[in-house]
């Protein structure tokens, strides 16, 4: 059985995320952070694969996970956009009067905090994971407490959903990559989307010569992240996302690419991934 280490503990949308990516049945592997999650599939011992957010269509990339992939031997096998549906939890019974606090990540309170304005006696306490919030609510039989968490977490810990989809924006999507060990990235003829990343000189039009490289090769950008460099001030490591539909051209796309920048490393060769609603 295919192991597969999420940030998170289950029940945790991660783990939504990666039920959805695979089909076969997986074990889920949780751990703390994100660190852990590289560190389980870097050392192949308590992981097989990896499954971490990597960005948000609200709140934008998630810088860090950009720099622990690119400093590890893993690359990005696959991806998953997944909606994420906040919805307030409780346990079996429980009337959103008798509330006094609900419990969830900084990100899910932040994504809700529009609906608990309109129930002013609830206060929002942020902790470290909406399924972990849900698991403490069981766990301590809390009758007064509430969390906000995805509906497998309600499933798992047997509680209530008291109101489904409280996240204010409902086109709320996060992409989720897929990493493997090097040494299992899998068959790499089998791929349209291409994950880089580079640094280039301060010289004028630079990241221009970069990026047009890209373009007069079709290669079809869909996304560009910077990220300082540490130890060199106001110097930056952009990654880049790119589609590419004729796959026998990548040689060349990265030929062309290496000419114009600096440190040009592929992070991975994979499919596009699918949307998820839920």
């Amino acid at each position: 059985m295919r192991k597969v280490a999420i940030q998170g503990y289950p029940g945790a949308f991660h783990e939504i995320a990666a039920r959805r990516f695979y089909a076969d049945e997986i074990e889920i592997v949780p751990a703390d952070t994100f660190d852990d999650v590289v560190s389980f599939v870097d050392g192949q011992e308590k992981a097989d694969t990896g499954l971490m957010a990597i960005e948000n269509s609200i709140s934008g990339g998630l810088l860090r996970n950009h720099y622990l992939i690119n400093h590890s031997s893993l690359q990005i096998v696959g991806e998953i956009y997944l909606r994420i549906k906040q919805n307030l939890l409780a346990l079996p019974g429980t009337k959103i009067e008798d509330l006094i606090e609900v419990h969830s990540h900084p990100m899910a309170i932040a994504q809700s905090k529009r609906y608990f304005k309109s129930h002013p006696h609830i206060k929002l306490v942020e902790t470290r994971d909406t399924a972990e919030s849900a698991r403490n609510i069981q766990a301590n039989n809390w009758t007064h407490i509430g969390g906000v968490a995805s509906t497998l977490a309600a499933e798992m810990y047997g509680l209530e959903v008291l109101q489904d989809s409280i996240e204010t924006n409902k086109k709320n999507y996060t992409r989720f990559i897929v990493l493997n060990h090097f040494m299992d990235s899998g068959d790499e003829q089998d791929f349209n989307k291409v994950s880089v990343s580079f640094a280039v000189s301060h010289e004028n039009g630079s990241l221009y010569r970069a990026l047009k490289a890209l373009a007069d090769e079709g290669a079809n950008m869909t996304k560009i992240q910077s990220t300082p460099i540490p130890g060199r001030p106001w110097e930056y490591l952009f990654f880049v996302d790119f589609l590419l539909d004729d796959v026998a051209s990548f040689g060349q796309v990265f030929q062309q690419l290496g000419s114009t920048t600096r440190g040009l490393k592929v992070l991975g060769k994979y499919k596009s991934g699918d949307h998820h609603e839920d």
